[in-house]
């Protein structure tokens, strides 16, 4: 039969916070002392924390890593680390320093769109109006209707933009539009309401 070891437990002496200390100090005491210490190492926390934050200055701004890259040394053999060819692949326009390819560019042969045939004229000066038709200005109640009231209704999107008033529909109201053009129709519409048209002059 096997004997059994016995084991031997040994304890643990916690500090006795609180209560009476070696020396005879009260209760109270021993609380203080707890205090003085915590405050301690809260105090020396916050001064290594003060001293980890770097100051800016002249005598050590550093670049950030990667800002600076080593010169690549071209042509120093297969032992420079970067190849017989200095990785630029083989001979040719690839190879070459300040090469550059525009958009469309297809190898040195006739591009797309020099092949394709042009025709028709755009003018530079073409004017683009923002449209307004008659009917959409009834549910503006005031006497002028200006390009300000215009775009707070939600009938165009820049008031500082060229504007068309267009005949479709009719209007009721006596009122005064400016714009920058008026269609005839839309022009006698307005008249024969009573109203007044106003050209804008840019």
């Amino acid at each position: 039969m096997k004997e059994k070891k016995s084991v031997v437990k040994h304890t643990v002496k916690k500090p006795l916070i609180g209560k009476v200390s070696a020396a005879g100090g009260s209760a109270s005491g021993g609380k203080k002392a707890v205090v003085k210490k915590t405050a301690k190492r809260i105090v020396s926390k916050e001064v290594k924390e003060k001293a980890l934050v770097n100051v800016v200055s002249l005598s050590n701004l550093k670049s950030p890593f990667g800002s600076h890259k080593k010169r690549k040394y071209l042509g120093r053999g297969s032992s420079s680390g970067h190849g017989k060819t200095s990785t630029r692949g083989s001979k040719g326009q690839t190879s070459r320093a300040g090469r550059h390819f525009y958009l469309g560019f297809e190898g040195g042969q006739s591009p797309l769109i020099r092949r394709m045939p042009k025709r028709g004229f755009v003018s530079n000066f073409k004017k683009v109006y923002q449209i307004v038709n008659l009917g959409d200005l009834n549910s503006i109640k005031e006497t002028t209707i200006t390009p300000l009231l215009l775009k707070a209704n939600g009938l165009i999107r820049d008031e500082s933009a060229l504007i068309k008033i267009l005949g479709n529909g009719s209007i009721s109201n006596a009122v005064t539009i400016q714009a920058h053009a008026f269609s005839k129709r839309a022009s006698a519409e307005i008249i024969a309401a009573g109203g007044k048209t106003e050209i804008i002059h840019t």
